[in-house]
C-alpha cells in the first residue's frame, strides 16, 4: 500500500452518510444495522439472498408496490411502527402494547414449568435474563437519566460488550428468582407509565448525558427503551417457540398477530 493510499473501513458506526452516492461498490454480505434507509434509491443492483427487517412504509421493488403486501404478512406489524412516538398518547399506547405482549409471553413461558424460563436457545440468554438485561436498560436509558436514580438495580444484565464498564451499584454476581425479576419490570413498567403520564414532553431539555454514552438527544431515553422492550421480546418469543417443541407443548404455531392478550 502506497503512502498515499488509506485503508478502506468496514465498519462505519454513528456517520453521517446522508445523500451518499456508492456506484459499482461491491456491498456483498455487508449489513447494516439501526439505519435510516429513508428516501434511498438502488438502481442496477443484484439483489440476491437479502433479507430486510424493519419499519416499512413505501417500499418500491422493480416499479410494484410492496408495502401493503409486506406489511399484511408482518406478524409485528402495527407494533414495530409504534416505537419512535411523538406525543404523550401514542407513548403510553406503545408502551401499553409491549406490555401486554410480554405478559402474554411470560405466561405461555409458565406454561412450560419454571425451568423453561432458565432455558437457553443456541446459545442466547433465557428468557429470565433477557428480561434482566431490560431491567439493565430501563436503568441506563430512564432510571438514571430521567429519573434521577444513583445506582443501577444490582440484578441487571449488561449486554456483552457493555460488562465492562464500571456500572454503579451493579452486582455481577447476582442470580435473582424469576419472581424477583419479573417484580422489577412491573415496578419499571408503572414507573414509565407514570412518568410519560406526567411529564411535559416539549419541556424535557434536549439533550441529557447516558453512561458510557455521553450526550444523547432525550427523546432517545423513550425510544431506546420501547426499542429494546420491543426487540427483545422478538427474541424471546422467537425462542419460546423452540422450548415449546422441545417441551412438546401442543401450541407451536403462535403467532404475535393472533395472540390473546
Amino acid at each position: 500500500m502506497s503512502d498515499n493510499q488509506q485503508a478502506t473501513p468496514t465498519e462505519f458506526e454513528g456517520v453521517d452518510l446522508a445523500d451518499a452516492v456508492f456506484w459499482g461498490v461491491n456491498l456483498r454480505g455487508a449489513s447494516f444495522r439501526d439505519v435510516d434507509l429513508s428516501g434511498a434509491r438502488v438502481f442496477h443492483a443484484q439483489l440476491s439472498d437479502v433479507d430486510i427487517d424493519g419499519i416499512v412504509e413505501r417500499l418500491v421493488v422493480n416499479g410494484v408496490d410492496v408495502t401493503d403486501y409486506v406489511n399484511s404478512h408482518d406478524a409485528w406489524y402495527p407494533l414495530r411502527t409504534m416505537l419512535r412516538p411523538t406525543d404523550t398518547a401514542g407513548m403510553l399506547a406503545a408502551w401499553d402494547e409491549l406490555d401486554q405482549r410480554w405478559v402474554a409471553t411470560c405466561e405461555r413461558a409458565f406454561a412450560l414449568g419454571d425451568a423453561a424460563m432458565h432455558e437457553s436457545v443456541n446459545g442466547e440468554w433465557s428468557l429470565r435474563d433477557t428480561l434482566r438485561h431490560l431491567v439493565f436498560a430501563f436503568d441506563k436509558w430512564f432510571s438514571l437519566p430521567l429519573l434521577g436514580a444513583t445506582g443501577f438495580t444490582p440484578c441487571g444484565l449488561p449486554n456483552s460488550g457493555s460488562a465492562g464498564f464500571a456500572w454503579p451499584g451493579l452486582d455481577r454476581e447476582a442470580a435473582p428468582s424469576v419472581g424477583e425479576v419479573l417484580a422489577i419490570t412491573a415496578a419499571q413498567s408503572a414507573q414509565f407509565r407514570e412518568y410519560v403520564a406526567t411529564v411535559d414532553l416539549d419541556a424535557l431539555p434536549a439533550e441529557i448525558e447516558i453512561l458510557e454514552n455521553g450526550m444523547m438527544p432525550t427523546l432517545e431515553c423513550f425510544y431506546v427503551v420501547l426499542e429494546e422492550t420491543f426487540e427483545h421480546l422478538r427474541y424471546a418469543v422467537r425462542d419460546l417457540a423452540v422450548l415449546e417443541q422441545r417441551h412438546r407443548c401442543v401450541d407451536i404455531s403462535w403467532s404475535p398477530r393472533g395472540a390473546s392478550l
